[in-house]
């Protein structure tokens, strides 16, 4: 056993004498697991009751007689042109009203019938025919779920799904504040998806019904979370225990993830940063995932060996990058560590993707010998952190629903986005070395001795008692403007902002001061002055100790930053948009108080984690994203278990393993 390696492989696209090389090369890059199958629904499925496996055979008979093990895809993430000709119904609907024609993929309309019998009818033959082959440990069903629809189809599901959420027209209309501009509906079958053509006036994010809106994007997430539901149903029909997975997307907005964890036996996602910059953020988005199942290991079933093909400006992993992060992964919980491609396709939209083998196919290019050094690696390493968990003691609460309810918001400003506010939290914990669950809303607390829950939208659920009873215990919440604003169904609470949150955090916000983005006003915390921009809310202690201050404008000398005791605990407001430096003060005077520092919290781009394996031994991670290298503190230095040479320095992307076993006393490392 130990941390599968490989990715997505498509041998369909080459004939047989390429895949004898690949092989060949696999064996040479310690390549264990493929995946298989990820686009194949015409291949298998040529037409409508024409069903041809003998491709997918061969390739999973070749790949099992080398010994390697594979995540078969059902193949539906892009159905055949015939289903579209035959059935136009199955494409989607756009925004802007459009009925889509057959091409492209993610294209199918998540409530068409006849696309959820077609597709849960190729995962049933699938599974009656590969179920219980030796060689498939995981099935992956569908690719990368997203995309909305708004045909009439989804309309009339829509009005289902409504139905079934509030039972009476009375309560629908009663959440959604339809009385304002004469909106009351009196029948189900007036309601109309929120669309360029009904509520949305200028894009997708500006709608003149929030309630409405919010309840689209709930339900489409359900649609499609009914068709993964279908598929795995499907094979659950005929391979009732080997477990089912689809690949997700980190950081994505328009599907809750969290929706979906009890259906999903494990976590994959698929990791493509915007940029080459972005370690912090590749880091929240490793935490959340592992945090949909409550902190059980993910695989990562996609990133790229080199380059992306998808963006405008595609930047190359520079040498040891691609090492760095995929250590990064397993640091944050990965027990997979997988590419997208093994061979690079020859036509297409992604023919300059990067990939493991190249379409000249050569073994002496920086890639693949990068990728060769990484595979032996894993294979030294063996089961070392195999079933490994994150003892975090600090949880960041990430939630959808106050995602979409902020940016489809007309106030207070445009220019706040969820996404940010909660990267700049969870990157100073990054930095300081904290290990960090990021949790659902509807999460238990209790292990937790700090809870961070940046721009909390929206409450619900009971969270305000459940954040009381951590700092009521002792605990510290830390939580920002535009948090406590409103209930479930979008409406704000008849109450002081903010809301439910006001007794824990002792204050109450009269006003608010959304400015354009080069607008600063500074904040002066314990003698230090930090820049705040784009909001400004004009904090009122009730009880809260005043700990930053504003210092312009009319309300300069006011409350920006507060803390309250709540219990034997704390409760932090952050009531200003602060810059990542004010960020990390804040959070650093947080941990300080619980001991939570990380070992390297002082070295700017090293990274540490944390995990704790079955048999109780603790693995500290270092990671050091910086181009130059690092003298370790004492408590980061020791062994190289692979090496068995000392590690005091690390180099530029350079990465470490410690490990401490509570029986040996002493800190081991492995990597280097």
């Amino acid at each position: 056993m130990k941390i599968r390696y490989g990715g997505d492989y498509n041998p369909e696209q080459w004939p047989k004498e390429v895949w004898e090389e690949d092989h060949r090369l696999f064996d040479a890059a310690h390549i264990d697991t493929l995946t298989v199958g990820v686009f194949t629904w015409a291949l298998t499925q040529p037409g409508p009751d024409v069903y041809d496996f003998s491709t997918l055979d061969a390739i999973i008979e070749r790949a099992a007689a080398a010994g390697r093990r594979i995540c078969l895809a059902t193949g539906t993430g892009a159905h055949p042109a015939w289903l579209a000709k035959a059935h136009p119904e199955v494409t989607r609907t756009d925004f802007e009203g459009r009925r889509h024609r057959y091409g492209q993929r993610h294209n199918s309309c998540p409530s068409s019938p006849v696309f959820r019998r077609m597709s849960a009818g190729i995962a049933r033959r699938m599974a009656a025919r590969y179920a219980g082959h030796e060689a498939i440990v995981a099935w992956h069903v569908g690719n990368e779920y997203g995309g909305a629809c708004y045909c009439d189809l989804c309309a009339a599901a829509f009005r289902e799904w409504l139905r079934e959420r509030y039972s009476t027209l009375e309560a629908l209309n009663a959440a959604w504040y339809t009385r304002f501009w004469s909106h009351t509906f009196t029948d189900w079958d007036e309601i109309e998806p929120p669309s360029a053509l009904t509520e949305h006036w200028r894009g997708p994010d500006h709608t003149a019904f929030q309630g409405i809106t919010l309840d689209y994007l709930r339900f489409m997430s359900d649609a499609m979370l009914t068709n993964f539901r279908d598929e795995k149903a499907a094979i659950r029909s005929a391979d009732p225990v080997t477990p089912v997975t689809t690949n997700f997307m980190g950081l994505y907005r328009p599907i809750d993830y969290h929706r979906w964890a009890a259906d999903l036996d494990f976590v994959s996602w698929d990791n493509y940063p915007p940029d080459d910059r972005s370690a912090a953020r590749m880091a929240l988005a490793h935490d959340l995932m592992r945090g949909i199942k409550d902190g059980q290991p993910f695989w990562l079933m996609e990133q790229t060996p080199s380059v992306t093909a998808c963006r405008d400006v595609n930047p190359l992993k520079r040498p040891g990058v691609m090492r760095l992060w995929s250590w990064q992964a397993v640091a944050h919980g990965a027990d997979a560590v997988l590419f997208f491609q093994m061979r690079a396709g020859r036509g297409a939209s992604e023919k300059y993707h990067g990939a493991v083998i190249g379409h000249a196919g050569r073994a002496d290019t920086r890639v693949f010998r990068e990728v060769t050094a990484l595979g032996s690696e894993l294979h030294s390493l063996g089961p070392v952190t195999l079933g490994a968990r994150t003892p975090a003691r600090v949880a960041l609460l990430f939630d959808w629903d106050s995602w979409w309810a902020l940016e489809i918001s007309d106030g207070p400003s445009r220019l706040v986005r969820y996404l940010d506010v909660v990267t700049a939290y969870h990157r100073a914990l990054w930095q300081l070395g904290a290990d960090v669950d990021v949790i659902p809303v509807t999460a238990a607390l209790d292990r937790y001795d700090v809870v961070v829950a940046p721009a909390l939208h929206m409450i619900k659920d009971g969270l305000a008692d459940r954040l009381a009873g951590v700092a009521r215990r002792g605990g510290t919440v830390v939580t920002t403007f535009l948090s406590g604003r409103v209930d479930e169904d979008d409406n704000a609470f008849p109450a002081d902002v903010p809301g439910p949150l006001s007794p824990l955090l002792g204050i109450r916000v009269d006003e608010w001061d959304a400015r354009e983005a080069t607008y600063v006003n500074p904040v002066t915390m314990d003698g230090s002055t930090f820049e705040s921009r784009l909001l400004f809310e004009l904090v009122i202690a009730q009880g809260a100790e005043v700990v930053g201050t504003y210092g312009a404008d009319f309300y300069a000398g006011t409350a920006a930053v507060t803390r309250n005791t709540f219990g034997s605990g704390h409760a932090w407001y952050v009531g200003a948009g602060l810059a990542q430096d004010g960020v990390d003060h804040v959070v650093r005077t947080v941990l300080t108080r619980h001991g939570l520092l990380g070992p390297c919290a002082d070295l700017p781009d090293v990274e540490t984690a944390v995990r704790v394996t079955p048999d109780g031994d603790r693995l500290l991670f270092v990671l050091n994203h910086s181009a130059s290298p690092v003298d370790l503190p004492p408590a980061c230095t020791g062994t190289d278990l692979l090496s068995g040479h000392p590690v005091r320095t690390l180099g530029p992307n350079g990465v470490a393993v410690f490990r401490h076993s509570p029986a040996a006393g002493s800190p081991e490392i492995a990597g280097g």
